[in-house]
């Protein structure tokens, strides 16, 4: 038996949409997906979290230099090893150590986040990197610089704002945001946006109008993608001390 399909009327659609809360244009995040502003994902989700994240001009780079955050890799959660090591011993696989110290020696990247590379690790003359996910000089632009020290240090060494990479791929970025910089691994960049709006939110800084609108680009593609959580305090213990 064959079903009649008939239109409906302009003017019924439009009723239809309205009782709906929809709009023709609707995407995946609530609106059009080029609208950043508006856009909200899963409750929960790293679309949502970015809606709630400030808007303001990149302030000066005036002041920052990389000690203001501290000394590199401070044990700031006192388990005796230092941040470095730690990130390594997280991420890579096959790890061995020098003797019963922290230091990691080797390991493997088998699933590099930023080229989808496997890469294998050795210390003193490694293609391994540890990247702050937040670029320390892009967080000073965008709220750091008025931080206490110990914030900064906390910043610096917070495993959430951590991970390992392949060295050329965290080069290349070097202190780019969302809107100067995305992996070359298409496959991560929606973990890769929600990890910077988690580290942003925690730490209450806020983004460019060119960079929130990139890190919608790229969740309004995901908008199921969860908002990352945990790493340290926000704020190191009180032996730790930064200019």
């Amino acid at each position: 038996m064959n079903r009649i399909r008939t239109a409906l009327p302009a003017a019924a659609v439009a009723a239809l949409l309205a009782l709906t809360g929809c709009t023709p244009a609707d995407g995946p995040g609530g609106k059009d997906a080029k609208d950043g502003a508006t856009a909200s994902g899963a409750p929960g989700g790293a679309l949502a979290a970015l809606t709630g994240l400030p808007v303001k001009k990149r302030a000066s780079q005036d002041g920052y230099a990389r000690d203001r955050f501290g000394s590199a890799w401070a044990d700031t959660d006192g388990n005796g090893c230092g941040t470095r090591d730690d990130i390594l011993q997280r991420d890579l696989r096959d790890t061995s150590h020098r003797g019963g110290s922290c230091a990691v020696v080797s390991g493997t990247l088998t699933h590099d986040p930023y080229t989808g590379g496997t890469i294998r690790y050795r210390r003193g003359s490694s293609k391994v990197d540890i990247d702050h996910v937040v670029a320390l000089s892009d967080a000073w632009q965008k709220g750091a610089a008025r931080w206490a020290p110990r914030k900064r240090i906390a910043l610096a060494n917070d495993p959430l704002n951590l991970i390992a990479v392949e060295a050329s791929a965290n080069r290349s970025k070097s202190d780019g945001d969302a809107a100067a910089w995305l992996p070359e691994n298409q496959g991560y960049r929606c973990t890769y946006v929600a990890r910077q709006v988690a580290v942003k939110k925690k730490y209450g800084m806020w983004a460019t109008r060119d960079e929130k609108a990139a890190m919608t680009k790229v969740l309004n593609g995901c908008p199921s993608e969860k908002l990352p959580t945990g790493g340290n305090p926000t704020e190191a213990p009180e032996r730790f001390k930064a200019k």
